[in-house]
């Protein structure tokens, strides 16, 4: 190949990297929103213009192909960019290629091949009939980490389950002193880090303690505040928590083994349902819990809870990626853990995620 020929070849993949890449960005805009549905995003582009795109609706319908070319334009002849394989399969909608063929699309680029058997490596099949060109395994890596919830669910019939925990310098998680250990900046980001699942899991210790809300007070993403699970052995949650006079239509979820039917009969009042487990004490136990959640849509789970818990997750192989907020002061003598932090500082924290936080830091570290 000559150096010229490689030299467009490689402008090429930049460019179309790069409008890949703002059809990712259009995906995590409902991320952890579209149910089982996985997030997909899209852009169409034209003699070297973005004339349109589209991202998977709330609730996981319509998809964002049909999103970005039901419309009054003229796509003859466009480019397609989208983050997954399109779909190829009739379910409650049509598939896309079906729109995408009837526009009149030249060529298709996409990430990952889906994994859905209904649709998985039959697009580039359905399209070329209508001789329309097909591309994948475009930014593959990060497709692959992008789609990692969407993955477990249909190869492991599986949830994937992220936890958050904020530590200071000296690896401690609780202040004496005060209620925060990071910053006002690293709050904001844990807040708009919850838009991204669809349950969170808390311990009831940690909600009394706290009188936490653990929702979204990001404005524009009111709304998006995942429902709550609460795994409440003894049923000790306080009555009056923030989390129950809160205005919301989350659903709340308390896990309990204890039957008590004064407070079942107040949490029915407050619309709270109540599931009953004989044992929540190993961790066959607490895989039948997650698989619970998984059967009732929670595909994407955050763990915000003390690091006790956190650590039994862990160390039994629940969490897949843990979000380490890291304030940039030690607290020394005003600081504490309720259980043993080893596993934090053997992590050593390598995966640092580019953002400016004023000081503290943020890292995702792969656990399983």
């Amino acid at each position: 190949m000559s150096f010229m020929a490689k030299l467009k070849r490689n402008n090429s993949r930049k460019l179309n990297n790069f409008y890949l890449n703002l059809a990712f960005e259009q995906a995590k805009i409902n991320l952890g929103s579209t149910r089982k549905n996985p997030s997909v995003g899209c852009v169409i582009e034209k003699n070297g213009s973005i004339i349109s795109s589209g991202i998977t609706s709330l609730h996981g319908r319509p998809h964002a192909e049909y999103n970005a070319l039901n419309k009054n334009l003229n796509f003859k002849g466009a480019n397609m960019f989208v983050t997954l394989e399109p779909c190829s399969h009739y379910g409650k909608t049509p598939p896309c290629t079906n729109i995408i063929k009837r526009k009149g699309i030249r060529r298709v680029f996409y990430s990952l091949t889906d994994v859905d058997p209904r649709s998985k490596e039959k697009a580039n099949k359905v399209l070329k009939q209508k001789k329309i060109i097909t591309k994948n395994n475009l930014m593959k890596k990060f497709g692959k980490n992008f789609y990692e919830s969407y993955t477990r669910q249909h190869n492991q019939n599986l949830p994937l389950i992220d936890g958050k925990i904020a530590i200071s310098k000296d690896y401690f998680t609780i202040s004496t002193k005060n209620k925060w250990i990071t910053n006002e900046h690293s709050r904001k980001i844990g807040n708009f880090l919850r838009s991204n699942y669809n349950c969170i899991v808390s311990t009831a210790k940690s909600i009394n303690k706290d009188n936490s809300l653990l929702n979204c007070r990001i404005p524009g993403l009111e709304d998006r505040s995942p429902d709550l699970v609460i795994i409440d052995r003894k049923l000790i949650l306080k009555k009056n928590l923030r989390i129950f006079s809160n205005k919301t239509n989350r659903k709340i979820i308390i896990i309990t083994s204890k039957v008590d039917s004064k407070k079942q009969k107040w949490f029915k009042n407050k619309n709270i349902k109540l599931i009953y487990l004989k044992s929540m004490l190993s961790k066959s136990d607490f895989n039948q819990i997650f698989q619970k959640l998984f059967v009732k849509g929670y595909n994407r789970i955050l763990i915000e809870a003390g690091l006790t818990f956190v650590n039994y997750l862990v160390i039994n192989k629940f969490i897949n990626n843990l979000y380490v907020f890291s304030s940039h002061v030690k607290l020394k003598k005003v600081g504490y853990n309720n259980v043993s932090n080893k596993f934090l500082k053997k992590m050593k924290f390598r995966n640092k995620v580019n953002i400016n936080l004023g000081g503290n830091n943020l890292y995702k570290e792969k656990i399983i």
